[in-house]
């Protein structure tokens, strides 16, 4: 059932986000059943396409990740993106007051309006199978501006406030979903100097 919401919000999202909100699901079996199942998916593909395909560097060698490397990155990659969906959810009810909605003692429309809005990015994984970089990036960056639109469109209809403060309070979020972009970038940098960085070998 809360797989299916991942393909309702591509088609008509308005009605999705009314059928969330209506669900109420328990953020523990949210992000258990919907949040886990599909942040998994980039770091398993980019395991595969950085470990096995590889990709072309300027005079056409290929280029790879070692198995270890790759996996070490791609499991941080993992636990980045649940600890990004978990903190933006939590930023979303702990700013309802402030634009006049409902904060929650269990954060359920907070947890579900940050782990569904952030489908388009968990799909665009895919993309990461077909290691171009160009490819890769233009995917995440639609992704990731129809993610943005999704909470935008969401905001009003799960969090029930009016459209004109969900302008706002989507900038918000936005602000700090940058904000927890780059720290878990910094996170990683600190981590690479740990010994923890990519090792590539030729293809």
């Amino acid at each position: 059932m809360l797989l299916s919401h991942a393909f309702g919000l591509f088609t008509h999202p308005d009605q999705e986000w009314a059928s969330i909100k209506k669900e109420r699901q328990h953020p523990t079996r949210l992000y258990v059943a919907y949040v886990v199942i599909l942040a998994a998916i980039a770091p398993i593909c980019a395991y595969i396409s950085t470990a096995h395909f590889g990709w072309s560097a300027g005079n056409e060698r290929l280029i790879k990740l070692t198995e270890i490397s790759a996996i070490q990155l791609s499991v941080l990659t993992y636990l980045a993106m649940l600890v990004g969906v978990f903190a933006l959810g939590y930023a979303i009810n702990w700013m309802a007051k402030t634009y006049g909605a409902k904060e929650e003692a269990v954060p359920s429309n907070g947890m579900a309006l940050a782990a569904y809005s952030c489908t388009p990015l968990f799909l665009a994984g895919f993309a990461l199978l077909y290691p171009v970089p160009w490819f890769n990036a233009l995917v995440f960056l639609v992704a990731a501006c129809y993610g943005a639109w999704l909470m935008f469109d969401g905001l009003p209809i799960v969090m029930g406030i009016e459209k004109d403060q969900a302008v706002m309070y989507a900038g918000a979020l936005l602000t700090v979903a940058l904000v927890i972009l780059v720290s878990t970038r910094v996170g990683s940098v600190i981590i690479w100097n740990l010994g923890v960085g990519p090792v590539f070998v030729s293809g």
